[in-house]
C-alpha cells in the first residue's frame, strides 16, 4: 500500500536496522519502480555542499563548486530519493526542502530558476524528531510534512526469530562470493547468535557472518568463526535442570529456550511444540532480557 503511494515516508529505528532497505523495497513495489532511486546521507556535510548535492548549482556557486550539475531532487525526477539522517538537515536547507514538498518546486545554488521535479521523498533518523521539534532542533511544519506515513523498524533483538533465515541469507551471499561450500551453522554456533543483544543490529550480523565465512574451512560455520565478544552471551540451555530444585519458572525458561534452539529461533514453530502462544514466548524473551541483561 505505501509502495504504491506519492505520500512522503518516515523511517524510524536503530542503526543498522536496514531502514534504506526499506527505502529501496517501497521503490520497488511501487509505481515508480521504473524511475529512478537516489540516496544521500544528510549528516556530516557542510550546508552549501549538502545543498549542492540536493538543489544542484551553477558554475562556482559556492567554494569548491565546479562547472554547472543538476542535483539529486532533479535527477530523481519520476522516482524517488532518500534521505538518511534528515535530523541533521541544517535549519535552512529545512526550509528549502519543506518549500520543495509544498510547491514541488526549488532553484539550483546560485540560480533563480525554478525547476520542478516529481520526486517521492522517503527519509530516515535514528533520533527523536518529536523532541527535536520540541527543542527547536527541527521545524515542526517540515515534521508534518515528512510524517505522512511512519514506519518503525524493529531493532534484531526484538524480532530475534528472523535471525536464523538471516543469518543463513548472509551466509550464502558471502559463501557464493568466496566460492567455498558452507552448508549452515552448527547447533552450538547459532545458539551463540540467538544469544546475543546485537547492538548494532542486522548490519553488526552481516558482518560477524562475512568473518566467519572467511575463517570456516569446513562446511559448517562453528563458534570458533565467530567473534570472541559474542561468546560471553551465549545462552547456557544445554544443561539440564535439576529436579527437584528448579522453580516452575526455570523449567518453563528452560522450555521455551530449548525449543527455540531446536526450530532455530522460530517462535511460531516452538509455540506449536510447547502449545502455548507465540505471544507469550516473546513477553517471555523480554523479560529474561530484563533480568539478565548479559543475555
Amino acid at each position: 500500500q505505501v509502495g504504491d503511494s506519492d505520500a512522503s515516508v518516515l523511517l524510524l529505528g536503530d542503526s543498522g536496522t536496514g531502514k534504506e532497505l526499506v527505502a529501496k523495497a517501497l521503490h520497488q513495489w511501487g509505481t515508480r519502480k521504473e524511475g529512478p532511486f537516489h540516496s544521500i546521507h544528510c549528516a556530516g556535510l557542510e550546508e552549501d555542499v549538502l545543498e549542492a548535492e540536493l538543489f544542484g548549482h551553477e558554475e562556482g556557486a559556492h567554494p569548491g563548486a565546479g562547472a554547472k550539475r543538476d542535483g539529486l531532487l532533479f535527477r530523481a525526477n519520476g522516482g524517488t530519493l532518500y534521505l538518511d539522517e534528515i535530523g541533521d538537515l541544517p535549519p535552512g536547507t529545512q526550509l528549502k526542502l519543506l518549500r520543495f514538498l509544498q510547491e514541488r518546486t526549488f532553484e539550483r545554488l546560485g540560480s533563480d530558476e525554478q525547476l520542478r521535479s516529481d520526486a517521492r521523498i522517503v527519509v530516515a533518523t535514528d533520533r527523536d524528531l518529536h523532541e527535536d521539534v520540541a527543542n527547536g532542533k527541527f521545524r515542526e511544519d517540515l515534521y508534518y510534512r515528512l510524517n505522512v506515513i511512519t514506519l518503525r523498524m524493529p531493532t534484531l533483538r526484538q524480532r530475534r526469530e528472523d535471525l536464523p533465515a538471516l543469518a543463513m541469507h548472509f551466509l550464502q551471499k558471502y559463501a557464493r562470493k568466496a566460492r567455498k561450500n558452507i552448508r549452515g551453522f552448527n547447533d552450538r554456533s547459532l545458539r551463540v547468535l540467538l544469544g546475543y543483544e546485537w547492538p548494532g543490529n542486522v548490519r553488526q550480523l552481516e558482518h560477524c557472518v562475512e568473518r566467519a565465512v572467511v575463517l570456516c574451512h569446513g562446511h559448517e560455520i562453528e563458534p570458533k568463526h565467530l567473534p570472541r565478544d559474542l561468546m560471553v552471551q551465549e545462552r547456557p540451555t544445554s544443561e539440564m535442570p535439576q529436579i527437584p530444585g528448579t522453580s516452575m519458572a526455570e523449567l518453563e525458561k528452560f522450555a521455551i529456550l530449548k525449543t527455540l534452539e531446536h526450530v532455530r529461533g522460530s517462535t511460531s514453530k516452538a509455540a506449536e511444540i510447547l502449545g502455548i502462544s507465540p505471544r507469550k514466548i516473546q513477553y517471555r524473551l523480554a523479560e529474561y532480557r530484563e533480568s539478565d541483561p548479559s543475555g
